[in-house]
């Protein structure tokens, strides 16, 4: 069960203390993109999300958008934040997070993931040793794979919060 727990549990990807994973050694940030950086209707990337970006590049962090969603999908964010992006990446398999660690040549003590998922963002983060930061979704619309995965996500929930690990909305770092 402690496969689905995140290192570091945040409100959304605006209060992640990225300061102190500078700190720890991360350099490399691979994010979600559905729900974690936009609602999965959103095609283009707002202001806020370009200044987020444009600070983490600032602050030498290689930032990477690692999504299950076709390339198409990913195209206007990689364009519009000038970011590296994995697409299709059938997280929560190992697959493309170790191709991704191969080709930058990052260590796993540098590179942390950042989504809103446990069975895709942390299992596969966690699977391969890499920091996971887990953040709420942003909207309640899911496609339907994700619709699944909430469902299975609720019931690790309940058991990873009967053991005392986690619970929504108790954020810590």
């Amino acid at each position: 069960m402690d496969i689905f727990l995140p290192d570091r549990y945040y409100k959304n990807i605006y209060q992640v203390d990225y300061i102190k994973l500078k700190e720890d050694g991360i350099k490399c940030l691979l994010f979600d993109l559905d729900n974690t950086i936009v609602p999965p209707n959103v095609k283009i990337p707002n202001k806020k999300i370009r200044d987020l970006f444009d600070n983490l590049k600032e602050l030498d962090f290689k930032v990477i958008i690692m999504s299950n969603s076709p390339k198409k999908r990913l195209v206007p964010f990689k364009d519009e934040l000038i970011v590296d992006c994995s697409a299709s990446s059938m997280k929560p398999s190992k697959t493309k997070f170790l191709k991704i660690l191969k080709e930058y040549k990052f260590d796993l003590s540098e590179t942390a993931i950042i989504g809103d998922q446990l069975m895709t963002d942390i299992f596969g983060g966690n699977r391969i040793g890499i920091i996971t930061i887990l953040v709420n979704p942003i909207s309640k619309n899911d496609i339907t794979v994700t619709k699944f995965n909430r469902k299975l996500e609720k019931i690790v929930e309940k058991k990873l919060k009967k053991r005392g690990l986690f619970e929504r909305g108790k954020y810590y770092d």
